[in-house]
């Protein structure tokens, strides 16, 4: 994880927030780079899930919400995270994530986590090692039974009891402070999607099934985060809230499971081995599922961890909105002639965590002739924040350089680069995941009227007349 840390800050993807002011913990700025990249994985998740198919609209939904929607949804009542002190150093952390990590590093020991399982069962009557799914109880007895340490201080923590602290974010609406103005930053997309449902039916005539996506900012005051961009407080996320008739819910769900597999392997370029699914225990489900898998990626010194969660949600959402204000949020469907509150298969993934997972797995070090690493990443062509580079040989040649650059430029997202040696600057590209460079030299461009297209991934060079050059290159991301 350091050496995608330090590629993502000395290249431009990702810089410390506020960094002039000593940084403001755990938020970060999204550079040049950082913005194209996270804004092409977006598009191709909306290309994928909205654009290539029928049963699919998009929403954008304000982040701040009336009160009353957090509270039919249960997030004033229930979203929270176990918190634990340690009265040695008056530090406090999130209880279920010190027990993960000691999962993994007794694993990584050779303890297997089966063997941990049935080691914990009896001492501490649990039957999976998921301790959000865990009583405040049996977290606690585990942290004291298991000496579980302090990360900052190595040694076994003297712990408080396990206490609950809601995650949403407060602010204030309006020029007073008082409760009544109070409204929250929506701690995710779903809910805007939910209320919005009965105006989505009635202006873009769908018929259930149908599902409605969205892409926006959340917000969660997480106590623990870190692990770079994995967790943190404000992110974004791409939530799909499919609804379907009632009992048909489980048929959607594999198909969504199916769907949202191939959208990380096909069109991101995620290698298959670094994923799996992980089903959610019966005690470790959410109150409003009947089913939810987990697609966990390899994270570098994290492990397999949640990527992207696939939830059947029943009519929960529906029902308590219903409930709640008093209006009718049910379907009727005019063939059928049937009226009932649909059910919701609910794929949703992080984007910034997609952000993070994608940069992972296309880093790769090639070894060079003099002994040293060189960095390539793989992204695929699509996905890659920069598609080509244009490069003139010498600064002589910068005119007819600067004229290849405005003429891909109206196409592609290319970049210009005449500094340093043309290995160097072959490299550098190379380092941000560039696919092509374009060369312009003396023989071929000013003679023949030609450049030279160099390969990222196999460094191999062919010559392509200037004139067909923008359906070469539209050839090649569309194959």
């Amino acid at each position: 994880m350091k050496h995608i840390v330090d590629l993502a800050k000395n290249r431009g993807f990702v810089f410390q927030g506020s960094e002039i002011y000593g940084g403001l913990a755990n938020t970060w700025d999204y550079g040049p780079l950082g913005s194209l990249l996270k804004e092409n994985l977006k598009n191709l998740w909306i290309r994928e899930f909205v654009q290539r198919r029928p049963d699919m609209v998009l929403l954008d939904a304000a982040i701040l919400m009336n009160p009353n929607v957090w509270v039919a949804s249960g997030h004033v009542g229930g979203f929270s995270d176990p918190l634990i002190d340690d009265k040695n150093t008056k530090e406090r952390f999130r209880a279920d994530k010190l027990m993960e990590a000691l999962f993994m590093e007794r694993e990584e020991k050779g303890t297997s986590r089966e063997q941990q399982q049935k080691d914990y069962a009896s001492k501490y009557g649990i039957n999976n090692l998921v301790p959000e799914s865990w009583t405040p109880e049996q977290q606690f007895a585990f942290m004291i039974g298991e000496k579980v340490e302090n990360p900052n201080t190595k040694k076994p923590g003297d712990w408080t009891e396990i206490r609950k602290f809601n995650l949403m974010f407060k602010t204030s609406q309006g020029v007073t402070e008082d409760s009544s103005a109070m409204v929250y930053l929506r701690p995710e997309t779903a809910q805007g999607i939910f209320v919005d449902f009965p105006n989505i039916v009635r202006t873009c005539r769908r018929r259930v099934p149908f599902g409605v996506a969205q892409v926006g900012k959340a917000f969660r005051n997480e106590i623990t985060p870190g692990n770079f961009i994995f967790r943190t407080r404000e992110f974004e996320q791409m939530e799909i809230e499919f609804f379907c008739e009632p009992w048909t819910q489980l048929e959607w769900h594999e198909k969504w499971k199916v769907d949202c597999k191939k959208f990380l392997m096909d069109t991101v370029g995620i290698k298959e081995s670094n994923l799996r699914f992980r089903e959610h225990e019966k005690d470790e489900l959410s109150h409003y599922s009947d089913g939810t898998f987990d697609i966990e990626y390899d994270f570098p010194s994290i492990g397999f961890s949640e990527l992207q969660g696939i939830a059947s949600r029943t009519d929960f959402d529906l029902k308590a909105h219903m409930t709640e204000s008093k209006q009718d949020m049910s379907y009727f469907d005019p063939v059928n002639n049937t009226k009932f509150v649909p059910y919701v298969i609910e794929p949703s993934i992080g984007l910034t965590r997609l952000f993070l997972a994608t940069l992972c797995d296309a880093y790769d070090t090639v070894k060079e002739e003099d002994g040293n690493d060189r960095i390539v990443l793989r992204l695929k062509p699509e996905v890659a924040p920069v598609k080509i580079a244009v490069l003139p040989l010498v600064k002589k040649l910068n005119e007819k350089a600067e004229e290849v650059f405005q003429m891909l430029s109206k196409h592609f997202m290319t970049w210009y680069d005449e500094t340093g040696s043309i290995g160097k600057r072959y490299a550098r590209f190379d380092e941000i995941g560039t696919p092509w460079c374009v060369t312009i030299d003396f023989d071929n461009t000013l003679e023949k009227d030609m450049v030279t297209i160099r390969h990222r991934d196999t460094m191999e060079q062919e010559t392509v007349a200037i004139e067909a050059l923008v359906k070469y290159f539209q050839t090649a991301l569309n194959s």
